[in-house]
């Protein structure tokens, strides 16, 4: 029988255990346009976090005592729908369970672009493409720029860091510990900063000392106040996340917020859904990335659908370096 994660009861501050529940799921029969798939990878991502909260956002919140959802990349097991046949590989979002029954037009078929499948839930999914038209889009990032980046280390911010470099721009990155500092180097960052060894102002003031062009978010709080207080005439902002609030009921304050007016500095928050009918575009720039070398992926992966709360939790401990995902 087909198993499923359900959300108990709303978190207050960071989820627990006792939120949430693994139960057995009943599937439907295929009917005409439908899959059933049989998941291999599943995706956990910040985002998440904010669904399990009943407030209005741009995705709906999990509801109560029902299964969860999000991506995952899965094997076609049975199909009633033109174009799909059984062992066609897909991604979806009936994720956070081992097996469903999906509608055909909400699933995607993998390109043949020589990746293995879990990198669709990474570097060539929704997390690349965050980081893709956040990056290039959302703050007009070009090259010569000073970049800042923020959870470098994390999913989608080892990817802008690459893009960034890949596009002829200086970047700073920002990560926990050494070995994360380490990997960030690795992937070409000019400098990094250890946010746990010390002020975060500070580290951006010595790596950047004549001020950022651009900061990709994905953090909120002290990162987003160093970047105020860094930025450049003109600098562009792209609110991706702030992980670091999610979790907080307390909101952050922000000393050098002000500089907005006299730095004409731009935020622009996005999301991604909105650049999926430009996907073509971003494959025909990735797929050539990944090819060469210029953009390299790596995975945190926990293993068996019994792990995934875990997993997910991870997150907010920094326990990823990468993409989390859970292999089934």
């Amino acid at each position: 029988m087909a198993r499923a994660w359900h959300l108990m009861s709303r978190p207050e501050g960071l989820p627990t255990s006792d939120n949430f529940a693994l139960k057995d799921i009943d599937l439907t029969a295929v009917g005409d346009g439908q899959l059933r798939v049989r998941n291999l990878w599943l995706s956990v991502d910040p985002y998440m976090r904010g669904r399990m909260n009943d407030v209005k956002s741009y995705v709906p919140p999990f509801q109560l005592g029902q299964p969860m959802d999000g991506g995952a990349v899965g094997e076609v097991v049975e199909s009633q729908a033109d174009g799909f046949a059984p062992g066609d590989l897909v991604q979806h979002m009936a994720g956070w369970r081992d097996e469903a029954v999906i509608d055909a037009r909400t699933a995607n078929k993998l390109p043949n672009l020589g990746a293995p499948p879990e990198q669709f839930l990474g570097v060539l999914g929704v997390t690349g493409m965050t980081a893709y038209f956040g990056l290039l889009d959302a703050a007009s990032a070009k090259p010569g720029d000073v970049v800042f980046v923020s959870a470098a280390a994390g999913a989608v911010g080892s990817v802008v860091v690459q893009i960034a470099k890949a596009k002829g721009m200086t970047v700073v990155g920002s990560a926990g510990g050494a070995d994360k500092c380490d990997y960030v180097r690795a992937l070409g960052a000019d400098h990094v900063i250890d946010y746990k060894a010390g002020s975060v102002l500070k580290g951006l003031a010595g790596a950047a000392p004549d001020g950022i062009d651009v900061y990709f978010d994905n953090v909120g709080g002290d990162h987003l106040d160093a970047a105020f207080a860094l930025a450049r005439q003109n600098a562009r902002f792209a609110i991706c996340g702030m992980i670091d609030s999610y979790n907080d009921a307390t909101p952050a304050s922000f000393r050098f917020i002000m500089r907005i007016i006299a730095m004409r500095i731009r935020l622009q928050g996005f999301i991604v859904f909105d650049y999926f009918p430009r996907m073509t575009e971003f494959y025909g720039e990735m797929g050539p990335w990944l090819a060469s070398g210029a953009v390299k992926s790596r995975e945190t992966v926990v293993d068996g659908l019994d792990n995934t709360l875990d997993a997910f939790l991870g997150l907010f401990t920094g326990a990823n370096t990468g993409k989390m995902l859970i292999r089934l």
